[in-house]
This record gives structure tokens, C-alpha cells and sequence, in this order.
């Protein structure tokens, strides 16, 4: 029989507070190629917080008619934007998790593992920090650049992701 173990914690040291470099090139980001490629960069390399809520699965009945939780899931969240496409969520810290919602659980995750799921989910986009103060999306190329693991480097006044 071969034995079985369980990995360690990714971040053991993590307090969830969230990383200033980070939310500051996250917050400078205003579309051009100098603040795209800071913030990218910095979100390429952190680390992040995916919430997951709990879901009802089951529901029972009691002699009483009273609806009890029977069994319940928990979930990473997915939203639903108005042109249909969805979009996981991911927080720089504890603090932006709580803002949005303070009863979801945090789980620490590298960008792109982040990134990763929110592929695998088909989703479009990985929205940070929803609820501010900087929020910031990750979509198209850039969300399968980090993804990826691809490195970002400046071409001219453009960034583009290499394959290493």
C-alpha cells in the first residue's frame, strides 16, 4: 500500500492581509502600457484569495413541515455579468473579502492557479477586488498569459507575454 500525505498549507505564514505593492500598481492602473505592465507583473506573482461560500445541496423536511439543511457544498464564486459572460472572483486580502462578503471563506492561491480555475470554469474574466478600492479584471490574453505562467515583457509601447 503506498502512503498517502497531505500537503502543506501553499502560504503557511499568509495573515491575509493583502500585499501594498500589489494594491498599489493594481490601483495606479489606468489603461496605459507603463501601469498595464506593473499591474500585470504584480498580479502575475501574488498571491490571492478565492472565496468560497457555502451552497444548499439537500434540504429536509421535519415532522413539523419545518426545512432543515441537509447537506450543504462549498464553492468558489462565479458572477454573471449583463452581457452573460461570467467572471470568478479573487481578493488581495481579508479585508477586500470582507467588503464584498464577510461570511465567504478565503482560500490562498497563487494568480495563476487563480487564473487556472476561473479557465477551467469557463469563465471569461477574474475580477480583484470586487468591491474596491481598486478593482481590477483579468481578461483575454492576460488572463491566459497568467494562467499560463507566462512572463510578461515590453515590446516597443506594448506588453506581450513570452512562453518560457
Amino acid at each position: 500500500m503506498s502512503e498517502r500525505r497531505l500537503l502543506g498549507p501553499g502560504f503557511p505564514d499568509d495573515t491575509g492581509e493583502g500585499d501594498p505593492a500589489l494594491r498599489a500598481a493594481l490601483a495606479a492602473y489606468d489603461g496605459g502600457p507603463d501601469t498595464q505592465v506593473a499591474a500585470l507583473a504584480s498580479l502575475a506573482a501574488a498571491r490571492l484569495l478565492v472565496p468560497v461560500v457555502a451552497v444548499l445541496g439537500e434540504v429536509e423536511v421535519d415532522e413539523h413541515g419545518l426545512a432543515h439543511d441537509k447537506t450543504s457544498d462549498m464553492a468558489a464564486v462565479l458572477l454573471e455579468g449583463a452581457d452573460g459572460r461570467l467572471a470568478m472572483l479573487a481578493f488581495t486580502g481579508t479585508d477586500t473579502l470582507a467588503a464584498w462578503n464577510p461570511e465567504a471563506r478565503p482560500v490562498p492561491v497563487s494568480a495563476q492557479t487563480a487564473a487556472q480555475s476561473a479557465l477551467q470554469e469557463e469563465a471569461a474574466a477574474l475580477v480583484v477586488d470586487l468591491a474596491g478600492p481598486a478593482t481590477f479584471v483579468l481578461e483575454g490574453d492576460d488572463l491566459l498569459g497568467v494562467a499560463s505562467g507566462w512572463t510578461l515583457t515590453r515590446v516597443g509601447d506594448r506588453s506581450a507575454w513570452r512562453v518560457e
